[in-house]
């Protein structure tokens, strides 16, 4: 009987524990709603493989010399064409709370029209009262339809032309939302609404611009 007993209130603590140990974990991804975010900078850009620095001297679409790439002609003629990058996100936590939380939501807009999204599945941890916490992620798409799309083909070269780090490239803006997500149990509990930032990319945040 007192066996059954000392069973029964070690199985009550580890319920106990548990459901503490989840509220934890929902109160620190709350955090992440009033942080601040700003991309920091942004390397490592290729198109259908090819270093975007290559095409610093385009000013359109018809710039692009399909017979000196063959990479390029091949993706649009299979209506595939890679775009991979990294943004370095900056996250500052202005509160005096732990922000934690080890799944992050993204979506990436250019000109009203999602380009990249995804999950970045990994402990993000922002302490209060300490500097910005980079976060590198990776983004890739294809992006067939922004080149072929007469609504979205001038920005598309405008980023092109801000990511190749061409000094008088227009400013692109992103617009980013992010949602914090959490793992719990195997099920998974998402941050209410997406949290959302604009910034505009310039050739001056492209690292390593040559």
């Amino acid at each position: 009987m007192k066996k059954n007993i000392g069973i029964a209130i070690i199985l009550l603590a580890v319920v106990v524990l548990s459901g503490c140990g989840v509220g934890r974990q929902v109160s620190e991804a709350k955090v992440f709603g009033d942080c601040k975010y700003d991309i920091a900078s942004v390397d490592s850009v290729f198109i259908a493989g090819i270093d975007v620095r290559e095409f610093k001297n385009i000013k359109s679409f018809n710039d692009f010399d399909l017979v000196r790439y063959p990479g390029l002609a091949m993706g649009l003629l299979k209506k595939n064409v890679p775009l991979d990058l990294r943004v370095n996100v900056d996250i500052t936590n202005p509160t005096k709370k732990r922000a934690a939380i080890n799944q992050l939501e993204y979506k990436v807009l250019l000109s009203e029209s999602e380009i990249f999204n995804g999950y970045l599945s990994q402990l993000i941890e922002v302490m209060p009262g300490t500097g910005s916490t980079r976060v590198p992620v990776k983004l890739s798409a294809n992006a067939y339809q922004l080149i072929t799309n007469d609504k979205t083909r001038d920005q598309f070269v405008n980023l092109i032309m801000s990511l190749s780090g061409k000094s008088d490239a227009k400013p692109t803006k992103f617009v980013v939302k992010v949602r914090p997500t959490l793992d719990v149990a195997g099920k998974q509990i998402n941050y209410p609404g997406y949290i959302t930032f604009e910034k505009e990319i310039t050739s001056q945040m492209i690292t390593g611009a040559r």
